[in-house]
């Protein structure tokens, strides 16, 4: 379990290729590396990964064929940072909402309004994400836990303080970024649970 609060930027300091698998090797940030043990879990972009190896202030993780196809990581090259976020412990703070580390869908972004010391980033509205992102509910974008802003029938907007843009990625976005979209479960069960209310309320009156 992940609170969506990220601790820092991780570098990605080495790439290596198997058989429909890779390893990656992350240098943590500062701080994120204390009492680490082999099979922990770290969310990379939001995306829960299982520690295979230490090194000093780096870690490895394997990451599957069907990770690296449907989340950014498979984008990702050496030298680029991730957001790091070392899993909850029983007892942590939730500062931000509960997430999982299973990424819903990818999407991009569409356009940022800088206003100083503040920006606003839009993103593209995926279609299977449409039922579950709603103004003013949460998301988690890349691992980091956001109020969504706007919603229109094609974007929605986060907006990120100062502080946001200094400990993520979002510091250094561009348009056209694959960002991980990671919906809120509570906000998924309800809108499912109505979903399935309605039309099954639906086939009763059409049968009646």
């Amino acid at each position: 379990m992940f609170t969506g609060i990220v601790q820092g930027l991780g570098l990605i300091t080495d790439i290596i290729e198997h058989n429909n698998l890779r390893t990656l090797q992350v240098r943590l940030p500062q701080g994120t590396n204390n009492n680490l043990n082999h099979g922990a879990s770290i969310a990379n972009n939001g995306c829960c990964l299982t520690i295979t190896a230490i090194k000093g202030d780096e870690v490895c993780f394997d990451v599957m064929a069907e990770s690296l196809a449907k989340t950014n990581l498979g984008l990702l090259q050496i030298g680029d940072a991730v957001n790091i976020e070392r899993a909850a412990r029983y007892g942590d703070e939730i500062g931000g909402h509960v997430m999982s580390g299973h990424i819903f869908t990818t999407t991009t972004i569409s356009r940022i309004e800088d206003t100083p010391p503040n920006r606003t980033i839009w993103l593209r509205l995926p279609d299977k994400a449409k039922p579950y992102i709603l103004p003013k509910g949460f998301i988690g974008l890349n691992g980091c836990s956001l109020t969504i802003g706007d919603v229109t029938k094609t974007e929605f907007s986060v907006h990120l303080i100062p502080e946001t843009m200094n400990r993520t990625v979002f510091g250094s976005c561009q348009i056209n970024d694959c960002i991980n979209l990671e919906i809120d479960a509570q906000t998924q069960a309800i809108v499912d649970t109505v979903q399935q209310y309605m039309q099954q309320h639906a086939e009763k009156l059409n049968i009646n």
